[in-house]
């Protein structure tokens, strides 16, 4: 037990440079452990021979140094699946191949979907983290992304019919659509961080409740109210006008969207949100909250006034996730099995990043890269769904297991003697 205790100390007062020395460990691990798992995969899959594995450093010029070509065998079986080439496909698949090869463009359809996944993950993770840093327990992203959504969509198609067209009306609708989305997530958030603060109400349970109210809600508003008269299947909203899409720079696909101007505000944001929490007197109440309540209180902060501005942010920024899943990737409000679990995955983010807003920057790029590499798989080999799945997850796991046990020794009360708060606004938190 004392061992344990040990570890936990290591790890909660570990510095920013030796968890991140951490996580690339625990990727590099749930790559062999991945590769392992396909290879006893294959031994049960139908195939003519065992997989060729082709091993080779390339190298620009379409040059590369050959270390392997042929069969490999694990105690005398063959796999029908390559290891090699399914993380190939997973990690250079998810940017379209490799720069230097000829015929590849920076702007093909898998950087697209890694980019667009990417961007909106960065909203959800930021949303969590912030609360994170409150002491709050997020899990009703989801939901106030899925308000932010609806509310942009249908606020854009009330005020389109005013706007002008073009690009004034796209200067028009646009802030319009993130304002709205962002006050509609916030008051979403605000509900279960004012019954936290006030009733004491647990702010995982109100959450997650909160998150089937806002599924369900969102779907009886749209039939009843904002149904796409023309649609023959699913409950959905009409499409919003043209010029109240961010427009698709650099890319110009059809379904799949990505815009550089919603990734730089992606990025601009996060920094903001940086410098919130540890240049403002604000984030400095909000730290102290998360870390140290009692002595927060008794250093005058107004914990139940933190507890609603907190979750009150964090929506917000879950609404504007809501609101580019409309203006970037759909066009249009969808319901059911067609809304992504962004405001889910961001929870994974946050916790990946050590709920730090520029960490969550390289966590939603790590999710995009699995989502884009995944859809490349799943195209260009014989490896089943299930199991890119599997491999994708078993990632998340190993690099997120070393800041889940962070997150216990926290709770556990282990590392409070590094993370005393002085009076002075510093404080000693890696």
């Amino acid at each position: 037990m004392s061992r344990a205790r040990d570890v936990l100390e290591r790890l909660v007062g570990a510095s920013g440079v030796e968890r991140a020395v951490i996580s690339m460990a625990a990727l590099a691990l749930s790559i062999v452990v991945g590769g392992l798992i396909v290879f006893v995969s294959g031994l049960g899959a139908a195939c003519e021979a065992g997989a060729n594995y082709h091993i080779a450093i390339p190298l620009p010029g379409s040059v590369e140094i050959l270390l392997f070509d042929g069969r490999l065998s694990m105690l005398g079986f063959q796999s029908c699946y390559d290891p090699i080439n399914v993380y190939e496909k997973l990690f250079i698949g998810a940017i379209g191949g490799l720069p230097w090869e000829s015929g590849w463009q920076p702007t093909n359809f898998a950087m697209e979907v890694f980019l667009q996944r990417a961007t909106l993950l960065l909203f959800t993770g930021l949303s969590v983290a912030v609360a994170f840093r409150a002491g709050l327990f997020n899990i009703g992203t989801q939901g106030q992304m899925i308000w932010g959504a609806l509310v942009s969509a249908v606020t854009v198609l009330f005020v389109a019919d005013f706007a002008p067209a073009g690009l004034a009306g796209t200067a028009i609708l646009l802030p319009l659509a993130l304002v709205s989305g962002a006050v509609a997530g916030g008051i979403w958030g605000a509900i279960p961080g004012a019954l936290k603060a006030y009733a004491d109400a647990n702010e995982v349970i109100t959450t997650i409740m909160l998150n089937f109210v806002a599924t369900f809600g969102t779907t009886l508003l749209v039939s009843e109210f904002f149904q796409d008269p023309q649609s023959a299947g699913g409950t959905q909203t009409r499409m919003v006008p043209g010029n109240s899409l961010v427009p698709s720079i650099p890319f110009g696909f059809q379904g799949t969207r990505f815009s550089i101007l919603a990734l730089v505000l992606a990025l601009v944001l996060a920094f903001v949100v940086y410098f919130v929490l540890w240049g403002t007197s604000f984030g400095f109440d909000v730290r102290t909250s998360g870390l140290q309540p009692e002595a927060a209180t008794y250093a005058g902060v107004n914990a139940e006034r933190t507890i609603v501005r907190s979750m009150t942010i964090s929506g917000a920024l879950g609404g504007i996730a809501g609101a580019l899943w409309v203006l970037l990737a759909n066009g249009r409000f969808l319901t059911g099995t067609e809304v992504p679990s962004l405001g889910f995955d961001g929870i994974t983010v946050s916790v990946l990043a050590g709920n730090n807003p520029l960490g969550v920057i390289f966590g939603s790029i790590l999710f995009g890269v699995l989502k884009s590499g995944g859809n490349a798989l799943n195209f260009q080999t014989d490896v089943p769904p299930e199991l890119v799945s599997i491999l994708s997850g078993l990632i998340i796991l190993f690099v997120a297991m070393p800041e889940f046990f962070r997150l216990i020794g926290r709770s556990m009360g282990i590392g409070d003697e590094q993370a005393t708060v002085a009076t002075d606004g510093g404080e000693d938190d890696g």
